[in-house]
């Protein structure tokens, strides 16, 4: 290619695709095939006149000959004039009219593949918006490659918009009617969209009741240009079990198990029981669930739970049952009003042995954007919670007890990306003593302070062991850089600490990793360098897993 056109060339070289084992004399014979398509592949660019020559150079034997074309561009064609003109409904709806994609513009070298886009753009908006019935008036590129101008006019009747109408469920799917109308957000006779429509098959396949979805809302069926949903489902199988093992660092190997039941009767109420075993943790609780409208985010959960810690010579056993009320604001936040009642049995390294009976109502408000569930390359979550108790109403101690958490995430130019996490908690008591592990703060570990053992950055009682702290600080900052598919190196600071008075020391912690893009989210491994030796900072492995919001 002569001058400097890497699009062409590489346009060029994708038309005429590779031409591997041919001879001299069958590489003559494609040689006029092959000029056509390197001219067809320019003209898609905008560039009619080129000029080009070609030629045969032999290599050690007859098989290695190689076919050269030696290209002269030209001038380009230019866009002369571009007239886009949306007539009928659609050209009162801004959605449909507005960000259209601005090239070709005009003065602009003429590309076939923007022109297309530009065109398709058009039709895709009007099936996805309802406009069944439109169609271009006028659809022409004309190109003059003798004055090297194209004028483009592309004018669309889009017709009347059609609208949705009444959905309805086929007979079959057990369940009571109102219940799966409470899945449906839009009310008959609004403007179609086919985001309505997906989301509705999207929220039905989510709600883990069906193993099949099936909606017809085709436009062919309309009648005075309202077309009718209707819905076919297909229940699922009502139990399931689910087995895994894991290791992180902070607790080493673990199993969880998991059985759920997720329908038991036509109202949609769904249970289930989960367990973990460690060697630090142990834990089995079980659930109760009962969907609100709208199913796909309200609903009331009951709850009853056991588990046992024995970490860093902090021994307790922990008895809750529970209530949660889970609903979504308009706003987006997603809020979970609850009232639990803790009961707890604690040893902190054989010097404070206590009971606890606890009746803690709580609020949390949470909230998650990211463009993505399991690899997110931007985006954001903030929850906050608060939990409290009164020795007036069946507990030992008063308690406030206040957690957030924000982290955010940002990527750049692909491959360099930064992670933020700031969390902060505070317990306010009559009597600190009486305040339980499982309300205490302590931090180090794999998702803390990396370069600390898990839970091991906390006060210390006389014989030095960590009995947790009533204020908690920790920020992290790192940045990534993805160095091949699916693989991505870290460097990062972690600094923060649980303490009891909010002039102690923080601790640092600082390191590199390594991050694998698994199927199930990142798999990542951190070598962490404890700053701190009286915090017993040291070298340290980190394993853990999981999304990085």
């Amino acid at each position: 290619m002569e001058g400097d056109y890497p699009a062409l060339k590489s346009n060029a070289e994708a038309f005429i695709g590779d031409v591997e084992g041919r001879s001299a004399g069958n590489l003559r014979r494609y040689a006029s095939t092959a000029l056509g398509q390197a001219r067809e592949a320019l003209r898609a660019l905008g560039y009619y006149s080129p000029l080009i020559d070609w030629r045969i150079e032999q290599g050690d034997s007859d098989s290695t000959a190689r076919l050269i074309l030696s290209i002269t561009p030209g001038e380009p064609v230019l866009v002369k004039s571009r007239v886009v003109e949306i007539r009928g409904a659609a050209a009162s709806d801004d959605r449909f009219t507005s960000n259209l994609p601005a090239q070709p513009a005009e003065g602009d070298i003429l590309n076939h593949g923007q022109y297309a886009n530009l065109r398709d753009t058009i039709q895709t908006r009007a099936r996805r918006r309802g406009y069944f019935d439109g169609t271009f008036v006028t659809r022409t590129l004309e190109v003059d490659p003798a004055t090297r101008s194209a004028t483009i006019t592309l004018i669309y009747e889009s017709g009347e918009r059609y609208r949705l109408g009444e959905v309805t469920f086929e007979d079959g799917h057990w369940f009571e009617l109102g219940l799966l109308e409470q899945f449906v957000t839009f009310e008959p006779g609004i403007p179609y969209h086919a985001d309505e429509v997906a989301r509705l098959n999207r929220d039905l396949q989510n709600s883990g009741y069906f193993s099949g979805v099936d909606i017809d809302a085709s436009p062919s069926s309309a009648e005075e240009g309202v077309i009718p949903v209707r819905v076919e489902l297909t229940r699922r199988e009502a139990r399931s079990v689910s087995a895994g093992v894991g290791f992180s660092t902070d607790v080493g190997p673990r199993f969880r198990g998991n059985w759920r039941e997720h329908w038991i009767n036509p109202m949609g109420h769904k249970r289930g029981a989960e367990t973990e075993l460690s060697v630090p943790r142990q834990n089995l609780s079980t659930w109760y669930e009962l969907p609100l409208d709208p199913p796909m985010t309200d609903l009331i959960r009951l709850t009853a739970g056991y588990q046992r810690e024995d970490i860093e010579n902090v021994e307790s056993e922990l008895l809750t049952f529970g209530q949660q009320w889970q609903h979504q604001l308009d706003n987006g936040w997603l809020q979970v009003l609850s009232l639990r009642w803790e009961g707890e049995r604690f040893n902190i390294g054989n010097d404070e042995k206590g009971t606890s009976k606890l009746l803690l109502p709580g609020a949390g408000y949470s909230k998650i954007h990211a463009d993505s569930p399991l690899d997110p390359s931007r985006g954001y979550r903030v929850q906050f919670d608060v939990t409290g108790s009164h020795r007036a109403a069946l507990s030992d101690v008063d308690i406030l007890h206040v957690n957030a958490l924000v982290k955010g995430l940002f990527t750049f130019a692909d491959r360099h990306r930064f992670l933020g996490r700031v969390q902060a908690g505070a317990v306010a008591t009559n009597r600190f003593a009486d305040v339980p592990p499982s309300l205490r703060f302590f931090a180090g570990g794999d998702q803390s302070v990396r370069g600390y053992g898990y839970e091991t950055l906390s006060p210390e009682n006389d014989n030095g062991v960590p009995v947790g702290g009533r204020f908690l600080m920790v920020g992290s900052g790192e940045y990534q850089y993805q160095f091949a598919d699916k693989w991505r190196a870290a460097v990062f600071v972690d600094h923060g600490n649980a303490i009891n008075d909010l002039n102690d020391p923080l601790a640092t912690g600082a390191g590199i990793g390594i991050r694998w893009i698994s199927p199930v989210g990142p798999l990542r491994l951190d070598i962490a360098k404890g700053l701190d030796r009286e915090f017993g900072g040291d070298w340290r492995i980190h394993f853990s897993m999981g999304p990085e919001l």
